[in-house]
């Protein structure tokens, strides 16, 4: 582990038990054991350090999460239900990442105070959208989904299966939950599908 990586590890536990408005660049200085002013040699604000602490734990908890819209991941004998469990079982995958998981926690109880957690909460959002997006033009394609309002469809099937995400987030950290298995949906998310699929099978 580099320096900038023990660095990010340590902003991610001082902000999982303190709060991320509540954490110092003096504090995560003393908890890696370094000087304050060498934590500029690798990040020049706490803004910077936390949108790139996102980035790497994006990419350590796997690369190309998201929604896939492969044409290889279109088999004739599965229905549209099916791929789009597989494909948001993708992203469970991603939440299930220990680390992804408290830094996503931290994010969800600071968005409406901190504006880098806002942004990169906003940010998580447009990508789902644009995803989910290239997935239902690439289903319309492979003759699995109507060619009806295509992204009207794709806001709406995106923003609900967030919702459905944030009160998963919300229940996990009301004690009401645990972590997301990484190979079952949610309940509401695989009912939602499933409804989701009815109205949409081509």
């Amino acid at each position: 582990m580099n320096r900038k990586e023990e660095i990010i590890y340590a902003a991610l536990e001082l902000a999982s038990e303190y709060g991320l408005k509540s954490v110092s660049l003096s504090q995560i200085a003393d908890k890696v054991g370094i000087r304050k002013p060498s934590l500029y040699n690798h990040f020049k604000s706490k803004e910077e350090l936390v949108s790139s602490m996102y980035t790497f734990l994006r990419e350590k908890a796997g690369t190309g999460v998201g929604i896939t819209s492969q044409a290889d991941a279109f088999p004739e004998d599965k229905s549209l239900a099916q791929i789009l469990s597989d494909s948001i079982s993708v992203y469970f995958r991603f939440l299930s990442d220990e680390n992804m998981m408290k830094f996503f926690k931290v994010l969800y109880s600071e968005r409406s105070i901190s504006p880098v957690a806002a942004q990169i909460m906003l940010d998580e959002t447009e990508r789902m959208i644009s995803l989910t997006k290239n997935l239902f033009y690439a289903l319309v394609v492979h003759g699995k989904m109507k060619n009806e309002n295509v992204d009207a469809a794709a806001l709406s099937y995106a923003m609900t299966v967030h919702s459905l995400v944030d009160r998963q987030m919300d229940m996990i950290t009301a004690g009401h939950s645990d972590a997301p298995a990484a190979a079952k949906l949610p309940k509401e998310i695989t009912e939602y599908i499933q409804w989701f699929s009815e109205q949409m099978e081509a």
